[in-house]
């Protein structure tokens, strides 16, 4: 992993102002001759800089996206526990963290793409938080990318998002440890919070197929649905804080392309990258209707849509369906030149 530091003070979409930031990333493979092989992979809420990691059916040696072939690119979030700028660099931060909206995070990755020497980003993809990302980047700087792929993703978060977000910020707002200059602060809500988002990142036929009810002894807390939204609590405060995931969601709540744009329609209309918009039949959360939103009003977007029984997390385990979309959709559309030749052939 390595670190970007950008020393000038940077002015926040809040108005305040930061004396710098700094950004883990990783990049896998190398930029060519030509600079025309730049891949950059955007992160979801809580996953990291490591893309081989968190999506090893994509990215990775002998995946899709093989770093024999391009140069690939991943950036912790500002905000995020895993290298960036995050709450708990400061005494004085912690639950004043001077947060960043989607739009914040666009303009400190910048900054590291000319450092990176990237002169165009080849393909940019991303799913849900990551995905609002590259829209963002996409409508800020229209012809950076080639072609973008924005998964379960929206241009502006919905109602029913925010209302997921604050239910959650709430659960942590009420840890009676909330607030102490503390990395542990905040994680008991924290537990609550990630079973109530996993709600939303599933569904009732995930549920009813991998947390069956059933004929347990309804009086103990063993029973498979119960067990299971206890064990994700858990298991999210052995890697995480409180503190990141509160503003980071802050940050997805920010989601709106078409801020001081003149609309969400205006600002999507600009981007001037092919794009292959993916949905999820099953998505709760990023329902199928905003990608078809982002295909429509998108000038040259196609919209295709995976079936899964997972919901909104299918992004994350339908590898082999979104491989096939991909490879399908890069075939139709690429012009032929040596980087594809070598690819597709």
């Amino acid at each position: 992993m390595a670190i970007y530091q950008h020393t000038a003070d940077f002015t926040l979409e809040s108005g305040k102002v930061i004396p710098g930031y700094h950004l883990a990333y990783q990049t896998w493979g190398t930029l060519n001759a030509q600079k025309s092989n730049a891949v950059w992979v955007f992160h979801a809420l809580t996953a990291n800089a490591d893309a081989t990691d968190w999506w090893s059916g994509l990215v990775g040696e002998g995946k899709l996206f093989d770093p024999a072939q391009y140069f690939i690119v991943c950036v912790n979030m500002p905000g995020s526990h895993y290298g960036s700028i995050s709450p708990l660099d400061r005494e004085d931060w912690y639950a004043n963290f001077p947060w960043f909206t989607v739009q914040d995070m666009v303009r400190a990755y910048q900054p590291l793409r000319k450092a990176l020497g990237i002169e165009k980003i080849h393909i940019g993809i991303g799913g849900s938080m990551g995905g609002q990302q590259l829209l963002e980047w996409a409508v800020a700087e229209p012809a950076l990318f080639e072609y973008i792929i924005p998964i379960a993703t929206n241009a502006q978060h919905s109602s029913w998002g925010i209302a997921f977000n604050e239910s959650q910020r709430w659960a942590i707002e009420n840890d009676p440890t909330w607030q102490q200059t503390n990395p542990q602060a905040g994680i008991e809500g924290m537990k609550l919070a990630r079973s109530v988002a996993l709600i939303s990142y599933r569904n009732y036929a995930t549920y009813t197929t991998f947390q069956p009810a059933s004929n347990d002894d309804p009086f103990t807390q063993q029973r498979d649905a119960a067990s299971y939204q206890r064990y994700q609590g858990e298991k999210l405060a052995q890697r995480f804080n409180a503190y990141s995931y509160y503003f980071l969601s802050k940050g997805m709540d920010s989601q709106h392309v078409g801020r001081n744009r003149g609309g969400v329609r205006k600002a999507l209309s600009s981007i001037q990258a092919k794009a292959l918009c993916v949905g999820i039949s099953s998505d709760i959360l990023f329902p199928p209707s905003e990608q078809r939103i982002l295909a429509r009003w998108i000038p040259d977007a196609t919209y295709e849509e995976i079936h899964s029984v997972y919901g909104h997390d299918g992004f994350l385990l339908e590898y082999e369906q979104l491989e096939i979309i991909i490879r399908n959709y890069l075939k139709k559309t690429f012009i032929p030149n040596d980087l594809e030749t070598e690819i597709f052939n």
